[in-house]
């Protein structure tokens, strides 16, 4: 049982203790607020109690704590402290304020905005504007995950929202890399196809749960696939060979022109 006891004397004596009984998240406000008096305090508490109550604090709370001496810095940096993390946006792909490390086991990037509607429009069908936006930010995702597989080997789930410019081989590299994954969800990921679903068949041994959500590449027979040469796989596929395919520039000028020659004979 890990105990943690810290004391500040001003004017009286206050006295924080926090076990695993009693929820330490009740005095996690107390230790930001008197970091500055405490800090010599806390440094004497051992790895395990440090690791612990930081455990209950987001990833910016986490940094700014670490700032205020070397020892909880190195507790921040322990990649222990980092088993599961959830981003909620690209851009905070970019931040300081997580560590990636062998001991990752949970990673979610879930991007719920507007412009998600821009990625996910065709590149060739896509106006200068919306290129502009897309440019700032559409590597992002590839590259972290790039990092994710060096770095995080051990990872057992990976979940992808709205992330519509990550490509086949950026999960293809992560089936590959991380061995041990047990559970892969792509919602809305719209640059997604049956090389994945392929992929899940070739190197997604440990998987037993995959969502391909509203990924309007992927087809019937791709699913079919799965289902035929991984029947213990959980698989999900929500509305995802119901939508309404990519085609090519040259398909849709084609189209367009036989179109043009029904109105004109018509």
């Amino acid at each position: 049982m890990c105990k943690a006891s810290a004391r500040l004397q001003s004017g009286g004596e206050a006295q924080i203790q926090a076990t695993r009984d009693t929820p330490l998240s009740h005095h996690c406000f107390v230790v930001v607020v008197v970091v500055s008096c405490l800090a010599m305090h806390l440094t004497e508490l051992d790895q395990e109690c440090l690791l612990h109550l930081f455990s209950y604090l987001d990833k910016d709370s986490r940094r700014s704590l670490s700032l205020t001496c070397v020892r909880l810095r190195q507790v921040f940096l322990d990649p222990q402290l980092w088993t599961l993390l959830h981003f909620r946006s690209p851009c905070e792909l970019r931040r300081d304020n997580y560590v990636l490390g062998p001991s990752l086991r949970y990673l979610t990037v879930c991007w719920h905005s507007s412009r998600v509607k821009v990625c996910n429009i065709e590149d060739w069908m896509k106006t200068t504007f919306q290129k502009d936006l897309c440019r700032k930010h559409e590597s992002l995702v590839n590259d972290f995950l790039e990092r994710v597989c060096h770095m995080c080997p051990n990872l057992l789930s990976l979940t992808l929202s709205g992330c519509g410019h990550i490509t086949d081989r950026d999960v293809i590299n992560a089936l590959q890399s991380c061995r041990r994954l047990h559970s892969l969800s792509l919602e809305n990921c719209t640059r997604m196809t049956d090389s994945v679903l392929q992929a899940v068949v070739d190197h997604g041994h440990s998987l037993t749960d995959v969502r391909v959500d509203f990924c309007r590449n992927v087809t019937q027979a791709g699913l079919q696939e799965v289902r035929d040469k991984r029947p213990e796989v959980h698989l999900s596929a929500l509305h995802s060979a119901d939508m309404i395919p990519d085609s090519k520039p040259e398909e849709k000028t084609q189209i367009r022109r036989a179109l043009q020659k029904f109105l004109i004979f018509s």
